[in-house]
């Protein structure tokens, strides 16, 4: 079973995480650690007695912002080593998700925390440990898609998305009210939503044609306008795309 250890400097955030970690019938231990270095020296010594060692720590429940060494330093240290933890985020700012992404983390959780959210966080970090099967995905709601807001799960209709953005293994949902950042890789959306009328136009970029206003030809490169927001057409998709507007039309 997993071996914990959660790190951040709010106690009451630590006291709650370890909590919910300890009523984890997966976690067999979970310690707490109150920064960065003291967590680093308690990693250094898992990392000594070897994986099977009694101080071996199997996953990190990381918060992001600490004071002095933060916790994306520390994820980047663990990357300098041959076998080391496992590495979940766990803070209150999205905008440290694609540079969590880009240290190899498991997953990223939003805080306040929720049982549920953290319990998803807990099965990625047990089966790439090799110590829990994979549990079956229930089939996802076609018209939505799931987003974390502020710790609260909300659902999105995909017809109120404009376009879709690439952030490394994430994607960053545009609707005429905001965005969100949700783990799924462009490549996922574009296949899963292209009879819903998503087309891609970038490599960093997928647009719902019945959401373009405009297209723009200007000394031979191509734009969509999409709302008030105007996005480049690479000349490998831009054929493509006007066909596809002119049948629509």
């Amino acid at each position: 079973m997993l071996r914990a250890l959660a790190v951040d400097d709010e106690r009451p955030s630590l006291e709650e995480l370890l909590y919910l970690l300890n009523a984890d019938p997966r976690v067999t231990s979970a310690e707490g650690a109150g920064d960065a270095t003291e967590a680093l020296r308690r990693i250094t010594r898992a990392l000594e007695s070897g994986p099977q060692g009694p101080e071996a720590i199997d996953v990190v429940f990381l918060d992001v912002q600490m004071p002095g060494l933060d916790g994306l330093d520390l994820a980047r240290l663990l990357t300098g080593f041959a076998r080391p933890p496992l590495v979940v985020f766990v803070t209150a700012h999205e905008d440290f998700a694609v540079r969590a992404f880009d240290l190899k983390a498991v997953d990223y959780v939003l805080k306040p925390v929720r049982k549920e959210r953290l319990a998803e966080a807990v099965r990625r970090a047990a089966e790439l440990r090799g110590t829990a099967p994979p549990i079956p995905v229930h089939e996802p709601d076609p018209d939505h898609i799931p987003v974390e807001l502020g710790g609260v799960t909300r659902f999105v209709a995909v017809d109120d998305i404009t376009h879709v953005e690439a952030q490394g293994d994430y994607a960053r949902l545009h609707t005429d009210r905001g965005s969100h950042l949700v783990r799924i890789p462009l490549s996922t959306l574009e296949d899963r939503w292209r009879s819903r009328g998503f087309v891609r136009i970038h490599r960093r970029h997928l647009v719902a044609l019945r959401h373009i206003g405009e297209l723009r030809l200007d000394a031979g490169t191509v734009s969509v306008l999409v709302g008030a927001e105007e996005l480049q057409v690479s000349r490998r998709h831009a054929r493509e795309l006007r066909d596809l507007l002119m049948r629509r039309a």
